[in-house]
């Protein structure tokens, strides 16, 4: 399942909705602004030299300077760097964010690397899209397997390669190095409030919840503690290696407790749970699921399993458009990607904005913007959704085209 295809899928669905003045600037947006492909030879520790790919595609620069992750995975490809810059793209435009998208990524597994091998993979990548990056053309953050520290690398080494330090090229930085205040778990908390939104307008009460995460990095994990602490009871989580369930439910800190310390590093294991596969965490029967890992989970194969009556995507792209046919039918309420997990670019936005100012907000400061602009976001597409009978995808991405259409419009097509 090729993501990008997807992408253009999803783009074609809402197309019907504007007039055929406008198809073609939809159209535009099925192609990439750029494409950077670099060649990244690193030395290993053992002084052997062994090759990797990075990639980081700006998708469109139409209403300002692109902005999108970093992520280091071994099946990181082209078409996935390309259909995340485009939902990156339709994200910032459903937030109402002076950026356009864009993405990156090395196919390598960090876990097989040291932390000088890592150090030197990341600084040889900032090397490298250099050109093509700044405060005011591209604006990287970080993503699956990436994170502050690798941030930070990159921003020294851009900084040393401009010859004075320059916060404002990478977001997602630790606070002592231009980082911001509530980042780290932005994604989530964006995420967890358009849940509650949801619950509101569908009637339920979060508090009698069961939910299910798949991924637990940083947005899973994150996830899990919003959910816990509204009163849901979060009773399945997963990661690469498996997943683990407890109808009594699972208590965040001690799930990240084991994680830490066990030896495969995994939430495999955890005392009191039973085991159970990647694929049956997503059929459990839970008014919530969070997938919170990859693309292409949900997919026509497993979709007519799926019983939450909410599906709230921290991942990006993790259902098909295949499977959003049949969760639609189903009357399962999907929080799309651009809106759910919208969270990390806007506070990487806030992030940008006190960089360029030389500011520092504090931390209620940020959470309380951020719960401002998720809520203006939510409404808007709820109340598309509402007034054309569609689901909250086909909404969203009206919402975001909208805006991008008369982006178009204002600035022209040049030459």
């Amino acid at each position: 399942m090729n993501p990008f295809e997807n992408f253009c899928t999803q783009l074609n669905n809402v197309k019907k909705y504007f007039p055929e003045k406008d198809h073609t600037y939809i159209e535009i947006l099925k192609y990439p602004q750029r494409v950077v492909e670099v060649c990244l030879p690193l030395r290993m520790d053992d002084k052997t030299i062994k090759i990797y790919t990075g990639y980081r595609v700006q998708h469109s620069d139409i209403r300002g300077p692109t902005k999108g992750g970093i992520r280091f995975h071994p099946r990181v490809n082209l078409d996935e760097v390309k259909a995340l810059a485009a939902w990156m793209t339709m994200k910032t435009a459903v937030m109402n964010l002076p950026f356009g998208g864009a993405k990156g990524g090395i196919a390598v597994n960090p876990a097989e690397l040291s932390e000088g091998e890592l150090e030197r993979l990341s600084r040889r990548y900032a090397t490298a899209i250099a050109p093509v990056i700044g405060p005011e053309k591209d604006i990287p953050a970080p993503d699956v397997y990436t994170n502050p520290k690798i941030m930070a690398w990159m921003t020294d080494t851009y900084s040393m390669m401009q010859g004075r330090t320059i916060h404002g090229v990478f977001t997602g930085k630790p606070m002592e190095f231009g980082g911001s205040h509530g980042r780290l778990e932005a994604t989530a908390r964006g995420l967890f409030l358009c849940i509650i939104h949801a619950c509101e307008r569908l009637g339920v009460s979060i508090n009698n919840t069961k939910a299910a995460i798949q991924g637990y990095g940083n947005a899973g994990a994150y996830s899990h503690k919003f959910l816990q602490e509204a009163g849901s009871c979060v009773i399945a989580v997963s990661d690469s290696k498996g997943a683990i369930m407890d109808e009594k439910g699972l208590d965040v800190q001690k799930v990240l407790d084991h994680k830490t310390k066990s030896q495969k590093r995994s939430v495999i294991g955890f005392p009191g749970s039973k085991t159970i596969t990647n694929e049956q965490l997503l059929e459990l029967n839970v008014d919530i699921l969070v997938p919170a890992a990859l693309e292409n989970v949900v997919t026509s194969k497993n979709a007519k399993g799926i019983r939450a009556s909410i599906v709230a995507e921290a991942a990006n792209g993790p259902c098909t458009p295949e499977a959003d046919d049949i969760l639609h039918k189903k009357n399962i309420a999907i929080i799309p990607d651009i809106l759910a997990n919208a969270g990390g670019v806007t506070v990487s936005y806030f992030e940008w904005v006190q960089n360029r100012n030389g500011d520092h907000w504090s931390e209620e400061y940020v959470n309380e913007k951020l719960a401002s602009w998720m809520k203006a976001a939510f409404d808007m597409v709820w109340k598309m959704k509402e007034e054309n009978k569609i689901d909250m995808r086909t909404a969203a991405g009206i919402v975001a085209i909208k805006r991008l259409v008369k982006s178009y419009e204002f600035r022209g097509i040049w030459p």
